[in-house]
């Protein structure tokens, strides 16, 4: 018979998430990104032209506060775009060292045990399933965003493009998304983890883990833990793609207002 840390374990690793297909979802992303910038978009079209200057290099002379605002949303639409599309795939998680989501620090302990004993592999796949849950949970955050730019001001726009914070965007975001990204998705991570009773199957493993003499206690919220870094790493990818249109990295500021707006931004420095 197998020993009842063994059990639960091979329980845990039984982890499984399924969701619409990933075309369909990058499809709603873009088209919703696309439409909240639309309506500004148009009201621009006329903003004023860049000037020239005597020796011959594009410079802007000036900037209004709409094209300000276009910019930044156009910037933040670009690069939240890119940052849900890299997370939502299959690995994009699992595959990114610098998202990719561990065992609980006060659960490391449990791993280094199980690892000892022969069953890394069941920790290696146990930590796959709570990546596969934040890839399916990641691809919530789209309206969330789009609602958060809806509501930025152009003041917001303004203070984010010629702020010093090289991370004000990433920022902006962080306070103005981040209750409401916990709530969106918390209950996508908490079905992931039900529907192989996975809550309940790591209860049972810390609690063996608990009953042995000299243990320290490990009390961890399984879904909060991994909401928490689905949403860390989310943001870890935004703010990357924020530093590569302010840096104009790999040609990221690929349109007229965009080239404008942040060239604008590179003069006050």
């Amino acid at each position: 018979m197998k020993s009842p840390l063994l059990y639960c374990t091979l329980l845990v690793s039984g982890l499984f998430y399924s969701s619409h297909s990933e075309a369909q979802i990058l499809k709603k992303i873009t088209e919703s990104l696309t439409k909240a910038n639309q309506t500004q978009t148009d009201s621009t079209k006329t903003a004023t032209a860049a000037t020239t200057s005597p020796a011959g290099s594009s410079t802007v002379s000036s900037l209004s506060s709409k094209d300000a605002s276009l910019g930044i949303k156009q910037a933040l639409s670009n690069g939240l775009n890119l940052s849900i599309e890299s997370l939502a795939k299959k690995d994009g998680f699992l595959g990114d060292a610098a998202v990719k989501i561990l065992m609980p620090t006060e659960a490391q302990k449990v791993e280094k045990a199980l690892r000892a004993v022969g069953m890394g592999k069941l920790c290696d796949q146990f930590i796959q399933s709570m990546n596969r849950a934040a890839e399916g949970a990641v691809k919530e955050a789209a309206p969330v965003f789009v609602n958060a730019l809806s509501k930025m001001t152009i003041t917001d726009a303004t203070n984010i493009l010629l702020g010093s914070k090289p991370d004000a965007a990433t920022t902006f975001f962080k306070t103005n998304t981040s209750a409401e990204l916990t709530n969106k998705f918390s209950p996508v991570i908490q079905s992931a983890m039900g529907a192989n009773n996975v809550d309940q199957y790591w209860t049972q493993l810390t609690s063996a883990y608990n009953n042995l003499p000299l243990s320290n206690k490990v009390e961890t919220n399984l879904t909060a833990y991994v909401t928490q870094k689905a949403i860390d790493g989310l943001f870890i990818k935004v703010a990357d793609q924020e530093s590569k249109i302010r840096n104009n990295i790999g040609g990221s500021r690929n349109t007229n207002i965009l080239q404008k707006v942040f060239g604008y931004a590179d003069e006050k420095k």
